[in-house]
């Protein structure tokens, strides 16, 4: 264990390509840092671009009981499924967004709470529940006819496999959208997500930090992509694992190893866990001091 021990009263950390494997998996020791974390007396808060459903699993593994943040920074849900926060796309910019997408030939994802709404299966949307635990999608015909009766979290435009269309769609999008939306991309370049403004993981930890009563000094930050680097500027420690986007890791104060090498755990065991090196002597090297302490 590292001698970097930081005053570290929470910690933040990003999902897919981060804390999770390259299967998606938790592994053992990413799993043993934070709960020893946990019990120092830590907070471990998820924020990842899925849903609260798709963060279930690691929830109970953890045994998590601080909210965490979802949908990209526009959702905060309590461990038990309480929605306690939300931030929503304007229905008439949902409106914009679908339509020039389809126009284009591009499959349109609507996030609405836990919910994932589309006009149809197709184009691989069902890895969204296969690949990463996310609620099935739901085929619901054209998104605008339900832009009136559901808060909109996000949208997402996917092109499989073809992320030199994605990356000019973003191109076109951002100028439609004047400033009206926000665009951001995960590790996944076949995807891009249409945000409302000025919202991210790190303005919902923000809001976050001011109700749990923790000073952003006092933060470890773990993540991979550009959705994650408001939170890592935020954070008293930024941390980007090996497999990060560059530009996570330029403005990241450390870099550890990747998500593949239990980079979270590294993060942690540098930064946060207590060093075992200054703890009590056992009871037999207590002993055997007493014994020669005592007068002949």
């Amino acid at each position: 264990m590292t001698q970097e021990t930081k005053d570290i009263k929470l910690i933040v950390v990003d999902l897919d390509g981060t804390l999770l494997n390259d299967n998606h998996q938790l592994s053992e020791r990413n799993e043993r840092a934070l709960k020893d974390a946990i019990s120092q007396g830590v907070q471990v808060v998820i924020a990842t671009g899925k849903t609260f459903t798709s963060a279930r699993t690691i929830i109970e593994k953890l045994d998590l009981k601080t909210p965490g943040i979802y949908v990209q920074g526009l959702t905060i849900y309590q461990p038990d499924g309480t929605l306690i926060w939300q931030q929503t796309l304007p229905a008439d910019v949902c409106r914009r967004v679908i339509t020039f997408a389809e126009d284009r030939g591009f499959t349109v994802v609507a996030y609405a709470g836990t919910r994932i709404l589309c006009r149809e299966l197709a184009d691989g949307i069902e890895q969204l529940a296969e690949k990463y635990h996310e609620p099935m999608p739901e085929g619901v015909g054209p998104l605008q006819n339900i832009l009136f009766d559901l808060n909109i979290n996000k949208l997402m435009i996917v092109k499989q496999n073809n992320p030199k269309k994605i990356t000019a769609l973003r191109w076109l999008l951002k100028r439609q959208l004047d400033g009206q939306g926000r665009l951001v991309q995960a590790m996944l370049k076949d995807m891009v997500e249409v945000l409302p403004p000025n919202t991210s993981k790190g303005s919902a930890l923000k809001h976050l930090l001011k109700t749990l009563g923790v000073e952003a000094e006092n933060v470890l930050a773990i993540g991979d992509g550009e959705n994650d680097i408001e939170m890592i500027q935020l954070a008293g420690v930024g941390v980007a694992v090996a497999n990060a986007d560059e530009r996570l890791k330029s403005v990241a104060d450390h870099v550890v190893a990747s998500n593949q090498d239990d980079g979270v755990a590294e993060a942690v065991e540098r930064f946060v866990l207590k060093s075992t090196e200054t703890a009590p002597q056992t009871t037999e090297e207590t002993k055997i001091e007493d014994e020669a302490a005592k007068p002949e």
